[in-house]
């Protein structure tokens, strides 16, 4: 069955209330977990970036906005136990050693590398060394980036599956290129999943569900509305709902391949075979 991430990301501006009604709405829905992003923010980036002016709810720097967004201990303290309360996995997308050493202190099952972090040697080898499931995904990769990721997985033995997708937020829907799919399933000898920043609903997801895609990881929301840049891309409640209502349904038409006579065929085999 295709293991469904509800992307919480960012998209909690920094409220924790926000964060929690994301958990219970993606439960609701009936995603197998939730991803939040963990950063180290003056390691992550640098001090003319983050000096540099730019307008939020938290100030008037990207310093300010970065920092307005991350959660500390207090905040994953609670994440950590209303996914306890209602029963569904999270983990973290870390962007920098910091942060995955932060994250060590919970009794996570899953890791996830984002795209940007694919070409982050140190942190994929601290990833790696955990020997937990990674979601590896590969936008804006080439070939030869993708294999060295994968080389450093395999070498610690480490369990891992491939996520395609494409970087832009939000990303146009011809430049999905779901055949990657089944190409880096085959170029690589893994699982591959789909990680969507379309804005269309869902018809996308489905596609890569049934092209094969082992995972489904979407961005959620609230409101796309809301501030942010990652909402214009996310799922709403109904189109969430759906999206795992229709991805499920994928994986119960597409089968497991074995070819059999149904039980409900033998009756007309006989009337038309004899």
């Amino acid at each position: 069955m295709t293991f469904i991430i509800a992307e919480i990301g960012i998209n909690h501006n920094g409220d924790i209330e926000i964060a929690k009604k994301l958990v219970e709405l993606a439960k609701s829905a009936g995603c197998d977990a939730v991803k939040f992003q963990k950063r180290t923010v003056e390691k992550v980036y640098s001090k003319s970036v983050l000096d540099s002016p730019r307008e939020s709810p938290w100030g008037k720097t990207t310093r300010d906005q970065k920092l307005g967004l991350e959660f500390g201990n207090k905040e994953y303290d609670e994440i950590n136990q209303h996914c306890l309360l209602y029963g569904i996995d999270w983990f973290a997308s870390a962007w920098d050693i910091d942060s995955q050493l932060f994250l060590r202190q919970y009794d996570l099952k899953y890791n996830k590398i984002a795209s940007a972090m694919l070409t982050n040697i140190k942190l994929l080898e601290t990833v790696a060394q955990e020997g937990k499931h990674t979601f590896i995904s590969t936008g804006m990769s080439t070939m030869e980036e993708i294999k060295n990721a994968v080389d450093i997985f395999k070498k610690s033995n480490c369990s891992f599956e491939l996520m395609h997708t494409n970087s832009s937020y939000p990303m146009k829907i011809e430049e999905a290129n779901l055949m990657c799919i089944p190409m880096l399933k085959k170029e690589f000898g893994c699982n591959v999943g789909y990680s969507g920043h379309e804005v269309s609903a869902y018809r996308v997801s489905l596609i890569a569900a049934s092209l094969g895609a082992t995972s489904i990881e979407r961005h959620i929301t609230l409101d796309r509305t809301m501030y942010g840049s990652d909402q214009a891309a996310s799922l709403e409640p109904p189109g969430l709902k759906r999206m795992i209502k229709d991805v499920r349904s994928v994986d119960s038409v597409l089968g497991d391949g074995e070819k059999r006579v149904w039980d409900s065929e033998i009756p007309v085999k006989k009337k038309l075979r004899g």
